[in-house]
C-alpha cells in the first residue's frame, strides 16, 4: 500500500455542505420575529415546485410526516392495503400503520435496489388502495412500468426522500405519481436540519394536505395574522396534525436548493470516478442505472458486495474500512427483518429474498460535497488493497 493509503484519515459517510450563505439567510426570520411557518416557507415551496415542475409543494417537518399526510389526504385507512418495497428506510412502512391500513411488502431488484415490478401484480387485491415506490439513493423507480401493472384507481405515492433533483424520462421525481415526499435530513443532498416536502399536481389532494399539516385549520397562521381579523380563530373541519416547517428551516432550505444542481453535478462526477476506478473489483457491484434515468441524484453511492466473490464478508469489509478511517453504512435495511415487523407479521428473511440479499450485502461508501479528490483517491486505493 502506498504512503498515501497508509496515512489514516477520517472520512465521514456524509457531511452537509453549509456555509456563510445559510448563516446569513436565517437572520431575516430572526430579526423579523416570525419563526414559524410564514413567508420563507412559502418562498421555499414555490422554488421547490418550480424546480421539480410540479403544481404544488408543501413544506413539512420531515419526509415521514409528508408521507403520512399524503396517505391521509388520499383517504387511506383501516381495511385498505398499501404496497411498500421491503428494502427501504423503516418510515416508508411505518406511515402505513399510522393510518391503520394493512402493509403489503413487495420484493426489490438487487441490481437497482428499487421495487421489483414483476412482483407487484401478485400483491394486488381488491383492497389495494396505494403503492409507495421508493427512489432509493436518488435513483427513480420505473414508474411507467409500475403504472402498467396496477389498476388506475391505485394511488402512487413516491417516496422521494433521497431524490431531490432526480429525474426519470425527463420528468422530475415528485411529479411522477399522485403525490411525492422528499427529505431534508442532513444525510440528504440538501438539508435544513430536518424537514420534508410534499408535492402533487392534484389540487384536491393539495388542499386536503395543506389543512392536515396545520391541525386541520381552514387558513394558515400567517394568513390569519396578516388578515383583517387576526383575533378570529379559524374553523377546524378535519382532524389534522402539527407538521409545519419553520421559517428558520425554510431560509436555510432556500439557500441549499439554489446549490442543488451543482451538488448533484459534483456527486455524479465522483460517482462515475468510483464506478470506473473500482471496475476491476469483480466482487463490488455498483447500483445499476437503467437507461430511462435522466438524472440520478446520487444521495449515496451504494454498491453490492458479492458474497460469492468477495475476499471478506460485507461486515468484515466495513470493519476494515473503518479501521482505515473510512466510514461506511449498509445501504439501508430490509424492513421485514426488523424486530417489530418480524414479530408482528412472523416474517422470515427468505420471504423477500431480494430485500434480504440487499440488507446483508449492500454498502454505502462516502460521497458528499465536503470531500476532496484526495479523499476519493484514498478510498479507491484502500478498497483495492483488500
Amino acid at each position: 500500500m502506498t504512503e498515501k493509503a497508509q496515512k489514516i484519515r477520517n472520512i465521514p459517510i456524509a457531511l452537509p455542505s453549509l456555509g456563510i450563505e445559510e448563516l446569513e439567510a436565517v437572520k431575516e426570520p430572526i430579526l423579523k420575529g416570525w419563526l414559524t411557518q410564514g413567508s420563507q416557507v412559502a418562498k421555499f415551496e414555490a422554488e421547490f415546485s418550480s424546480m421539480h415542475n410540479v403544481s404544488h409543494a408543501l413544506a413539512t417537518t420531515s419526509c415521514t410526516t409528508a408521507l403520512h399526510s399524503a396517505l391521509v389526504a388520499m383517504g387511506i385507512g383501516p381495511g385498505d392495503e398499501v404496497i411498500v418495497p421491503a428494502f427501504t428506510w423503516v418510515s416508508t412502512a411505518n406511515v402505513v400503520l399510522y393510518c391503520g391500513a394493512t402493509l403489503i411488502f413487495c420484493d426489490v431488484d438487487i441490481k437497482t435496489y428499487n421495487i421489483k415490478v414483476s412482483d407487484i401484480s401478485s400483491k394486488i387485491t381488491d383492497r389495494t388502495k396505494a403503492i409507495i415506490p421508493v427512489h432509493l439513493f436518488g435513483l427513480c423507480a420505473d414508474i411507467d412500468a409500475i403504472k402498467r401493472v396496477i389498476p388506475s384507481h391505485i394511488k402512487i405515492l413516491e417516496d422521494a426522500a433521497c431524490a431531490a433533483g432526480a429525474s426519470y424520462k425527463n420528468r422530475f421525481a415528485g411529479s411522477l405519481g399522485d403525490m411525492g415526499a422528499f427529505s431534508f435530513h442532513p444525510r440528504k443532498s440538501i438539508t435544513c436540519g430536518e424537514g420534508g416536502m410534499l408535492t402533487t399536481n392534484n389540487n384536491k389532494l393539495n388542499i386536503i394536505a395543506e389543512k392536515l399539516r396545520n391541525h386541520g385549520a381552514e387558513i394558515s397562521e400567517e394568513k390569519r395574522h396578516l388578515g383583517p381579523k387576526p383575533h378570529v380563530l379559524p374553523d377546524f373541519n378535519v382532524m389534522g396534525f402539527n407538521y409545519r416547517m419553520t421559517d428558520l428551516q425554510a431560509a436555510v432550505g432556500m439557500v441549499q436548493l439554489s446549490k442543488l444542481n451543482n451538488f448533484i453535478k459534483e456527486r455524479e462526477y465522483w460517482a462515475k470516478y468510483y464506478t470506473q476506478e473500482l471496475a476491476s473489483l469483480d466482487w463490488l457491484i455498483p447500483q445499476s442505472v437503467p437507461k430511462w434515468i435522466t438524472q440520478h441524484a446520487w444521495q449515496a453511492y451504494v454498491c453490492y458486495v458479492d458474497p460469492d466473490k468477495a475476499p471478506m464478508t460485507r461486515n468484515e469489509i466495513m470493519e476494515y474500512l473503518q479501521a482505515k478511517g473510512i466510514a461506511t453504512r449498509p445501504g439501508t435495511h430490509a424492513v421485514h427483518m426488523l424486530s417489530f415487523y418480524r414479530e408482528k407479521y412472523s416474517f422470515k428473511p427468505e420471504d423477500f429474498p431480494g430485500a434480504c440479499a440487499c440488507d446483508q450485502n449492500t454498502m454505502a461508501i462516502p460521497l458528499h460535497n465536503k470531500m476532496v479528490a484526495d479523499d476519493y483517491e484514498y478510498i479507491v486505493e484502500v478498497l483495492k488493497s483488500i
